[in-house]
């Protein structure tokens, strides 16, 4: 007997947490801190033992994982016998090492460190765009700073507004190099770094370029890491606000998966709740004519990604197939691995294949003209922004979607209109754009693709149900997951997962060496997948540190729970589906399907030519 399923584990790349780290036992030291005995693993830092005893040193430019470098000074501490103050960030433990981080000394080098930063730092706390939710603004009150003693010039620089997706405020930088950090590290993309000395430092692009000058792949993790106002989204609100107020148009919105697990995050919920039922009922408040959701096209790419898998398979095409869905893993591999443009699936992603719906088959549907429909996503990615302007997604004669709103600025939107968000009702998505399965909600978390595809590609292929349909072995937040699948007539099927860019070029790398075969690879370029995009709600260093399971884990675990009471967890089951090939596309790869939800990429360079002025 043939076994369903098979998986042989192997996540021999990467073992550890979804950065790429290793575990490995370490001895104990101990240590006093404010006069509390601590025993502490000897690779510690003096903040981790610290946190670990309960005791706050405050932070700036600190972030586990991903920024340790002492830049920021603020974590300063006395240590006994040790000339100097120094930055528990970065400082190890000893054995018998004495600490104290509450002493006058410690609190007035604090302050005057916090005061230096504002003496060069707009004070437009009112109009930021980070306003109450600024590290550098919790960090001055509860140092409990009312006035700033320094005062001197400032440096001033250009607003970088030139992308669809990011802005650069570099007034507004505390040179944390946090974003440098998540770029370099752990995206492998590099577009950012220190530039320039002294006074005149400026954390920007080589040469100070512009990002659309650049191979920025626009994924918004270094908005998501920045501690103040500079680096944000391009806000879009006032552009679907317009569409809104015009009675002209037909404004239908989108909602992809990843948004539902943290939205509620935005109205005090704690992180990992779903609030798919509240969110519908805000988007019909906000006066949107019908609120879909992307799992419905999730189940598409489902459909048309599955098939063409099963196509290369057959006949022996260009394999390993990878996954289209994430725009910034895209326009990564245009600019860095051109080489493998012919592997990416030609799927659209499900955002584009809404939109490219909703102006044909939708619009068909309700006789309404495709002119007037105004197509919106709210997303948790900020590439959908930079995805939308592509020119080539345009099949259907118009714009696949007009405009991309990023989780917080659908909560913006909500908060701007009075909306009481934990009073709503739960209300259900409007059809038929709005029936959807499970398969298409794992979409938000990094493995969902792959497992949704599988669940499909086996029942399509052996003609009979799967019973199994959970595969932990492709879920979590290892950085790279391997696993080899055995399907009835096509045999093993060597399949990996990848989340974060810097993991994908791992992947990639041992693929071009010959060192690793696979038939199918997914690839998000956020880590975690959708539920830690560059769009999704900010998650504070702070707050990173107090929560006892990774936020990351904790939305992607919402997602799961929602996922388990859907009627269908297979895309093929989703009868909307069936009814959307029945009445318009005729079949997968039809060539209907193949003009409206296919597309091809372009080699990109990796910088623009540089023009040289006097």
């Amino acid at each position: 007997m043939v076994p369903v399923w098979k998986f042989v584990a192997s996540m021999r790349s990467i073992k550890g947490n979804y950065y790429g780290g290793c575990e490995a036992k370490m001895g104990l030291v101990n240590l006093t801190i404010d006069g509390q005995k601590v025993q502490v693993p000897e690779d510690s830092t003096i903040l981790e033992a610290a946190r670990q005893a309960g005791i706050k040193i405050p932070t700036l430019c600190y972030l586990k994982e991903i920024n340790q470098l002492g830049a920021c000074r603020v974590c300063l501490v006395e240590i006994e016998k040790v000339r100097g103050l120094k930055t528990a960030c970065v400082y190890p433990v000893a054995e018998g090492m004495v600490v104290r981080t509450n002493t006058a000394e410690v609190r007035e080098a604090r302050k005057a460190v916090v005061e230096l930063i504002l003496s060069n730092h707009p004070f437009e706390c009112l109009t930021c765009d980070r306003n109450t939710k600024c590290e550098l603004q919790a960090l001055a009150k509860q140092l409990g700073i009312t006035d700033v003693r320094f005062q001197g010039e400032n440096t001033v620089f250009k607003r970088d507004q030139s992308s669809a997706a990011i802005v650069r405020d570099p007034d507004k930088c505390v040179l944390c190099r946090r974003c440098v950090s998540v770029c370099q590290q752990i995206q492998g993309v590099g577009v950012l770094g220190t530039t320039e000395r002294g006074f005149a430092s400026i954390i920007a692009p080589p040469f100070q370029q512009l990002l659309n000058e650049t191979d920025c792949v626009y994924c918004g993790q270094c908005v998501n890491v920045c501690p103040v106002g500079a680096i944000t989204e391009k806000d879009d609100t006032d552009l679907v606000w317009a569409a809104l107020q015009d009675s002209r148009r037909h404004v239908v919105v989108q909602t992809a998966p990843a948004v539902r697990a943290a939205l509620g995050e935005e109205f005090g919920y704690p992180i990992g709740t779903s609030v798919t039922g509240q969110m519908v009922a805000a988007l019909r408040k906000l006066g949107f004519d019908k609120v879909f959701d992307t799992d419905f096209t999730a189940d598409l790419t489902i459909m048309e990604e599955g098939h063409e898998f099963l196509e290369r398979l057959q006949t022996k095409g260009k394999l390993p197939l990878i996954t289209s869905c994430s725009p910034g893993w895209v326009k990564f591999c245009e600019h860095n691995y051109p080489e493998f443009l012919d592997n990416l699936s030609t799927a659209k992603s499900p955002q584009q294949m809404f939109g490219a719906l909703a102006k044909t088959y939708y619009a068909q549907k309700m006789g309404v003209n495709p002119a007037d429909v105004f197509s919106v996503s709210i997303m948790p990615c900020t590439a959908k922004k930079f995805e939308k302007e592509r020119p080539e997604l345009r099949d259907s004669g118009f714009a696949d979607v007009d405009a991309v709103l990023t989780t917080r600025e659908l909560a913006k939107m909500i908060k701007m209109a009075g909306i009481n968000f934990r009073e709503l009702p739960w209300e259900k998505y409007d059809e038929p754009l709005g029936i959807s399965t499970g398969a298409g909600l794992i979409f938000g978390v990094t493995g969902g693709v792959m497992e949704a595809a599988l669940r499909t590609v086996y029942e399509v292929v052996a003609g009979k149900t799967l019973e199994k349909v959970d595969f932990v072995e492709v879920r979590g937040l290892e950085g790279v997951k391997e696993a080899v699948v055995t399907i009835p007539s096509l045999g093993e099927v060597r399949v990996a997962v990848a989340h974060g860019l810097g993991n994908a070029k791992k992947i990639l790398e041992k693929v071009k060496a010959g060192e690793v075969e696979y038939h199918f690879i997914e690839i998000m370029a956020c880590p975690g997948g959708c539920v830690g995009g560059g769009g999704q709600p900010l998650v504070s260093g702070p707050d990173r540190l107090a929560l006892e399971e990774h936020y990351l884990a904790l939305r992607a675990k919402a997602v799961y729970q929602e996922e388990k009471t859907m009627t269908w967890r297979k895309s093929h089951e989703n009868p909307a589906i069936k009814e959307l090939y029945a009445e318009f596309l005729v079949k997968p790869l039809s060539e209907r399907s193949e003009q409206l939800l296919h597309t091809g990429y372009t080699v990109r360079p990796k910088y623009r030519a540089l023009t040289w002025q006097k």
